[in-house]
């Protein structure tokens, strides 16, 4: 752990008891206002991974700052309307048709393909470089009639007696159903992603460095893994080579000790064309 810097645990169970505290308009203590500001501390880092971060963060304020809730309403005015838009993720619900694929093969064909249908375009959205708004016509367009056709069939499975619903077949789509709006609210809401996975990714990093942590003989050795732990994460978000930004680093240190700004994993490619010096490897 860095100097100056807190460890900070979120018990989730405890987390959600307090927003529901607030919800309903519950006066919490200054113990429980100090443990939901420790959580929106531990969520800001994740969140700036991610990006739209003042989107998300005033969010999460609008969802923990309610008047009963002192301490955080008071450290920023909030907006007076903001909506609170929830989605689950569609690669957790695929995930269970996947578990139960050997018990049932062709009904879970059915559904593996139809979501598999929704990526393409997901993909093919994000190829063309379509802006949320344009992605949300164009999952509307091609998307929707998919998902509504795979809705309709989870319904008839009960309807008709084809699942039985304590089955595995069965619980995988009582899971979709009773989630159904939250699920699709890509077709709703520009902007809105398919599923968590570019958050998972971004937790299991700092998962991995944990453990990786553990094996650190000084402090000053987990410093600099932690430096290189960020710097190799911000590498691949914005799609380069690790290994070739560091040795570029190394090759130009005196142009990066005067110009650091200059030599950012998302700006040194154009640096290294400008000064015609070197050109990062392939």
């Amino acid at each position: 752990m860095n100097p100056g810097h807190e460890e900070i645990e979120v018990n989730f169970e405890e987390l959600a008891e307090l927003v529901e505290r607030a919800r309903q308009g519950q006066p919490l203590g200054e113990a429980d206002c100090q443990r939901l500001e420790r959580a929106v501390r531990a969520l800001r880092y994740w969140i700036e991974q991610i990006g739209d971060q003042d989107a998300i963060l005033s969010r999460l304020r609008a969802l923990l700052a309610k008047p009963s809730t002192k301490a955080l309403s008071q450290a920023e005015p909030m907006p007076e309307k903001l909506a609170i838009l929830w989605a689950n993720c569609n690669a957790h619900a695929r995930r269970r048709f996947v578990q139960v694929t050997p018990n049932f093969p062709q009904e879970c064909q059915f559904v593996l393909e139809s979501l598999r249908d929704v990526y393409r375009y997901d993909a093919e959205a994000e190829e063309r470089g379509l802006t949320p708004e344009e992605r949300l016509r164009f999952h509307q367009e091609h998307s929707q009639p998919v998902m509504e056709a795979l809705e309709a069939w989870f319904k008839v499975q009960f309807a008709e007696k084809k699942g039985e619903p304590n089955s595995g077949l069965g619980k995988a789509i009582s899971y979709c159903l009773k989630r159904w709006d939250r699920l699709t609210l890509f077709l709703q809401q520009a902007g809105a992603p398919l599923d968590s996975n570019l958050v998972e990714r971004a937790l299991k990093k700092a998962i991995l460095h944990r453990k990786n942590s553990l094996f650190y003989k000084t402090q000053n050795g987990a410093e600099v893994g932690d430096l290189f732990m960020s710097l190799i994460h911000t590498c691949e978000l914005n799609g380069v080579n690790p290994f070739d930004y560091l040795i570029e680093l190394q090759k130009h240190a005196e142009e990066l000790a005067k110009h650091p700004a200059a030599w950012m994993p998302w700006n040194y490619r154009e640096t290294l064309q400008q000064t015609g010096t070197s050109r990062p490897s392939t």
